[in-house]
């Protein structure tokens, strides 16, 4: 029996994951990571407590599990995407808090880009559309407001990276400057066509390019995690975003395959193969977890705010005391009796991309309550889902292929019954949720395992996977459409200018 430790650094928590090679969990150990909001449309994480609870966690996996480091195979790293760390590369301290992939602070330089004309480029190059959601315009935003930064990054003495890269470069400590392919596509900087970076986007941006770290496929031997961290070193074999991480965790090698997270925002992604293939329909073209020096692709659609909705129910309302009461406020009426809620707090992802657009509740009557506000909240994130799947479906046959035939669900608010059904009949396709729901941990693992040769290649790894629970529509599909109507109808409200 080989062991694995996968490294799950999230937007609300820290955790690590133990896993034998049959992809079962062995022990877990997590804990909550504080948000920081220096205003609105700001959100901040502390990169030294993104470390030092990350650390925590792995040593408690390790003791839960009884294994020592020396123990496990190889560590995977799968993290929160776009978060931005720039740091002293002697003293290893950040020069500012990290800034996270839902703030919105470098939205002005995105409209100078927009404005310039330089949209179709920046497609054409990263696959992403122009917006503060990435990495690139953020690491400008440091430049440019923390003293002195930029020269000392032209004299390359600071480094950038996302939370993968910061990692790596914690543990073994300070020696490996290194990302993955699916963490680079997602900075803006990142030639997905060519696998490097683009020097006419540095340029753009006025990125030096000695604050990049290398670029890796995701399977690869990173580098070895210094004896003193765990116990013993060990090799980082994998490394991939968590939403790449999720697909290659799900087993979705294949073009057409496609999975939906449901964490603090919503991430769908469909495998579309080993040729670049540029969305119509408001998604974006990301590369896929690299198992090899061969690009893979996807199509991927964000919703900003999923599960965190959840969340302001519990601490904005004071709706509910704890997350897990939700489901049982949603269920005590029949339905939500019109209400329906877009939480455009942070504005809209995809398909509509709108920085501007704020949170609404529509179709409130004087029969409204809490419960309704509640189940129209979970609706909310099915919704958002689907309206991410119909495009998906649009750009699969304009490429081509068939729409997406079903959806492999993960993340927290996946166990929900009530929501998961909801997202079957909104979509109209077999919604299948996996025994093992810890999928973007699971891929780092799977990852990780690959590269030391714990996997012998994916058909193996495909074989791992197993269904626990599938959900059928039962809803017509005319209603379907009547209540996609009333949420397009919503949306209007929530980006009416």
């Amino acid at each position: 029996m080989a062991y694995l430790l996968a490294l799950d650094q999230g937007t609300s928590s820290s955790r690590s994951i133990v896993f034998d090679d049959l992809g079962q969990i062995i022990a877990m150990a997590q804990r909550e990571l504080p948000q920081i909001f220096p205003q609105p449309g700001w959100v901040e994480h502390d990169a030294m407590e993104i470390w030092h609870g990350q650390l925590a966690t792995a040593r408690e996996a390790l003791d839960k599990a009884r294994l020592s480091a020396s123990d496990i195979a190889a560590i995977g790293i799968t993290n929160q995407r776009e978060t931005t760390v720039v740091w002293n590369r002697k003293t290893g301290l950040p020069i500012h808090h990290a800034i996270v992939w839902q703030d919105r602070r470098a939205e002005p330089t995105c409209v100078q880009l927009r404005e310039q004309g330089l949209a179709q480029t920046i497609q054409q190059k990263t696959g992403l559309l122009i917006d503060a959601y990435f990495s690139g315009t953020k690491l400008k935003w440091i430049l440019d407001n923390v003293p002195n930064a930029r020269a000392q990054a032209k004299r390359g003495e600071l480094a950038f990276g996302t939370i993968d890269c910061w990692l790596i470069w914690q543990l073994t400590n300070g020696k490996v400057h290194a990302t993955d392919v699916s963490n680079a596509s997602r900075t803006m900087l990142f030639n997905v066509r060519t696998n490097q970076w683009d020097a006419e986007l540095l340029k753009l941006l006025d990125i030096p390019a000695e604050l990049l770290p290398s670029v890796l496929p995701s399977s690869s031997i990173f580098g070895q995690v210094s004896a003193d961290i765990l116990g013993a070193s060990i090799p980082i074999g994998g490394v991939a975003g968590d939403q790449q991480s999720a697909l290659f965790g799900q087993a979705c090698f294949k073009s057409g395959m496609a999975k939906n997270t449901y964490g603090t925002g919503c991430f769908m992604l469909m495998h579309v193969g080993d040729v670049f293939q540029t969305s119509t329909n408001g998604l974006l073209t990301t590369s896929a977890a690299q198992p090899s020096e061969t690009s893979q692709f996807a199509i991927e659609g964000s919703v900003f705010i999923g599960g965190a909705v959840v969340q302001w129910l519990r601490d904005g309302l004071h709706a509910i005391q704890s997350s897990g009461e939700v489901q049982t406020l949603a269920q005590s009426v029949p339905d939500s009796g019109g209400v329906m809620m877009v939480p455009a707090f942070t504005g809209l992802g995809a398909p509509y991309w709108d920085a501007n657009a704020r949170g609404v509740i529509t179709g409130l009557t004087r029969g409204s309550t809490m419960a309704h506000i509640a189940r129209a909240a979970l609706e909310s994130i099915a919704f958002q889902s689907a309206a991410l799947l119909l495009a998906m479906s649009r750009d699969a046959v304009a490429a081509g292929s068939a729409p997406v035939s079903e959806l492999r669900v993960d993340g927290g608010a996946c166990s929900n019954d009530m929501l998961m059904q909801f997202q079957a009949d909104l979509l109209g396709i077999p919604v299948l949720r996996p025994a093992v729901t810890e999928t973007t941990a699971l891929g780092a693992a799977y990852l990780a395992g690959l590269a030391v040769g714990v996997y012998s290649d994916l058909e193996s790894i495909s074989k791992l996977w197993r269904c626990e629970r599938r959900f059928l529509p039962t809803m017509t599909r005319a209603r379907a459409a009547e209540l996609m109507t009333q949420w397009e109808h919503a949306v209007r409200q929530a980006t009416a200018k």
